[in-house]
């Protein structure tokens, strides 16, 4: 009978204190017109061209938010180019049917890890990082994490 009310007790605390955060973030939310602390957008597969496109055209609306997806791991390395370029995209419907592509540029940031392995190209993973914005204009994830998953979800995508 111990055993058992202590896991109770364990269960209740936990979801109560877990509810608890939740319903601060969301008062937090609802009386000052903000997103809740330490919000994740997760950029999800079924919608995953639609919310990445609002991204890109609300870009203002998310610049410092945190951003998760999942995706291909893509390495573009341009001969003219002072570096390679890291991705992390899903395929989905172009010109000439499944052509086209969407998702994010990626960057480990050298003040947070100087010397960055990136996974191997097709690698599935999953990031995490904060959106910012190049001096000229376009955006990318500043990764916090960058993981490489056994699970692919779907590399062709549409809405």
């Amino acid at each position: 009978m111990k055993k058992a009310a202590f896991v109770f007790l364990e269960v209740f605390i936990s979801f109560h204190v877990y509810a608890q955060i939740s319903v601060d973030n969301i008062l937090h939310s609802i009386f000052n017109n903000t997103e809740p602390k330490n919000a994740i957008i997760e950029v999800r597969e079924k919608m995953f061209i639609a919310q990445t496109n609002d991204i890109y055209l609300n870009s203002e609306d998310y610049l410092g938010k945190t951003i998760k997806l999942e995706g291909l791991f893509s390495i573009e390395d341009f001969p003219w180019q002072e570096r390679p370029f890291y991705y992390v995209l899903r395929f989905g419907p172009g010109c000439c049917a499944y052509d086209g592509s969407a998702g994010f540029e990626v960057v480990w940031e050298s003040s947070i890890k100087p010397n960055a392995i990136y996974p191997k190209d097709n690698d599935w993973v999953e990031a995490i990082g904060i959106l910012k914005a190049f001096r000229d204009g376009g955006i990318y994830i500043a990764l916090a994490t960058l993981t490489v998953l056994d699970k692919r979800g779907a590399e062709f995508v549409q809405q």
